[in-house]
């Protein structure tokens, strides 16, 4: 059960958490959650989730050494995000790098910050369909603990300036 969010009390903000992966359309998402945050004087969560394949214990070593390149591409990928928030807001947003499931991560990062009101994702418009979060948060949707916003891809930074 999702506990109560607080992020309208005293001593709180309103959080945009923004998953941040290796699609395009990461920056609409950016993008808007900057935008918004700026507006409200909210803040920014950005979560990469990376994947580790299962460890043998003789592969130890290579586990280890993949844990330590997928962290180090990780820590870029936000660096590229981070910049851009600070680029169309002036916001630094926090940082929180995952390993596992990417909806199962999200929901633990709402569930342990209770100042998050919204999860923003960018649907692609392209022929291969939405993304494949957007794919695989559609199974989650009525159950999510909190509101998720879906951002076209197709829309332009002043297409979401009169919108967030």
């Amino acid at each position: 059960m999702t506990s109560q969010r607080r992020s309208y009390e005293s001593g709180h903000q309103p959080k945009s958490l923004v998953i941040v992966d290796d699609t395009a359309e990461w920056d609409r998402a950016v993008y808007y959650a900057s935008r918004w945050s700026a507006r409200v004087g909210g803040g920014v969560v950005m979560l990469r989730v990376i994947e580790i394949p299962d460890q043998n214990q003789q592969w130890l070593g290579v586990a280890d050494v993949m844990r330590a390149e997928a962290i180090e591409i990780a820590e870029q990928a936000l660096d590229r995000a981070s910049g851009r928030a600070n680029g169309v807001s002036g916001i630094t947003p926090e940082r929180v790098i995952r390993e596992g499931d990417t909806i199962a991560q999200a929901r633990a990062v709402i569930e342990e910050d209770a100042d998050i009101t919204r999860l923003i994702l960018a649907a692609s418009d392209g022929p291969e369909g939405p993304g494949p979060i957007v794919t695989a948060m559609v199974r989650h949707l009525g159950s999510f603990p909190v509101p998720v916003v879906m951002v076209a891809s197709s829309l332009s930074d002043d297409d979401i300036d009169a919108l967030a």
